[in-house]
């Protein structure tokens, strides 16, 4: 998809020649057996049928003649391609589909459908809309990277930092969409993630993000259990999936190898390795949010250090640091300051506390815990 897309700088028309080519080698593949070059062979085979189709139409003459440019047979052969020339197409394509141009459901909408290989109706699925709204939605992204002109490039090296950290971020928040209940989002997440490091090596945040997702995921099955979400500490290791575990700490690995200052992903997932410890060092994690917080500024790191702060043996002064924050009605503020006065003893605080976050929940598993620690009271 992504070679179509960056010669034919049409995604619509690239979707429909990867369709052909896909249709092609399941006729002729099981028949004739798959060739050498398997993707090489796609790519070629869909070029091929986006030149024969604008071809025949009449009305696209100058863009036959552009397609067509350099190509005096027609086609194109598919050992014209090689590996490194698809992933550094692919690269373009995630640069484009994470563009700031576009706004952000767009772009992980797109990131979905064009790198993903998700369907229209899968995507819409996701996201909860119907599938009419997300076919509008893909469309007036594709119309806007048409109309500005959007290229399928790489930014320069001094745009590179902020165009990478919005494609990450991209990545994550689909990850993240996944991470309570949708295993397939947050599963194609990963593979994104994977991706993204086999074609930017050198990019240790890009290594840190591939580290966190595969670091959380790696604790999903013990995160719920009948139905009830239980907190990090509750959780049964033994039900970690270790090949995760050893794969987030490889790819952790390889991001501190680059020796660059740590970064929001690579700090995120230095905490979440600590975390699939069987004896959680809770002071070395404190002091890792401390770090992130001072680097992102953000109040949920905050409240995130707290807890570690409370685990470490000190919910006293969590507490403190909790009421400190301005987070409104964010609602994991306020199951974590019932946790704290739980801990201490102010049940009737805690209660309240239990209420409101029972209130803000958002999925079943997380109502049944805080219903279950309200009943505990």
């Amino acid at each position: 998809m992504a070679s179509l897309v960056g010669f034919l700088g049409d995604m619509d028309l690239a979707e429909e020649a990867a369709q052909e080519a896909f249709a092609i080698a399941a006729e002729r593949w099981p028949r004739d057996g798959a060739p050498q070059h398997p993707v090489a062979w796609l790519v070629a085979t869909g070029r091929n049928r986006a030149i024969d189709r604008v071809r025949r139409a009449h009305t696209l003459e100058e863009k036959t003649r552009l397609l067509a440019a350099g190509q005096p047979a027609g086609t194109m052969d598919e050992m014209e391609l090689d590996d490194s020339t698809i992933s550094d197409e692919r690269l373009e394509l995630i640069f484009t589909c994470c563009h700031p141009a576009l706004a952000v459901e767009a772009q992980v909408a797109l990131t979905l459908r064009a790198l993903g290989g998700l369907t229209t109706e899968e995507i819409a699925r996701a996201f909860l809309v119907s599938e009419q709204t997300m076919k509008r939605r893909l469309s007036r992204a594709k119309a806007k990277i048409k109309a500005t002109a959007i290229p399928f490039a790489v930014p320069a090296e001094r745009m590179l930092p902020d165009r990478l950290a919005a494609v990450l971020a991209v990545v994550y928040l689909i990850f993240n969409q996944g991470y309570t209940d949708r295993g397939d989002l947050a599963a194609e997440a990963i593979r994104l993630g994977r991706l993204l490091a086999e074609v930017m090596a050198d990019e240790p945040e890009v290594h840190g993000l591939l580290a966190l997702m595969l670091l959380h995921e790696s604790r999903r099955e013990a995160r719920v259990v009948d139905g009830v979400l239980l907190p990090l500490p509750e959780q049964d290791r033994s039900r970690h999936d270790r090949a995760k575990v050893e794969s987030g700490r490889a790819a952790l690995l390889r991001a501190l190898a680059l020796r660059s200052p740590a970064g929001p992903y690579v700090l995120q997932a230095a905490i979440a390795s600590l975390q699939t410890e069987d004896k959680v060092d809770w002071d070395e994690v404190a002091a890792l949010y401390e770090r992130l917080e001072w680097l992102t500024g953000s109040p949920v790191v905050a409240l995130n250090r707290a807890a570690a702060i409370a685990e470490a043996g000190a919910p006293e002064r969590a507490l403190e640091l909790v009421d400190s924050l301005e987070l409104g009605d964010y609602r994991y503020v306020h199951s974590t300051r019932a946790e704290l006065l739980r801990r201490l003893g102010r049940r009737e605080q805690a209660r309240a506390a239990f209420e409101q976050a029972l209130r803000l929940a958002a999925t079943d598993p997380e109502r049944r815990f805080l219903a279950r620690r309200l009943a505990g009271l």
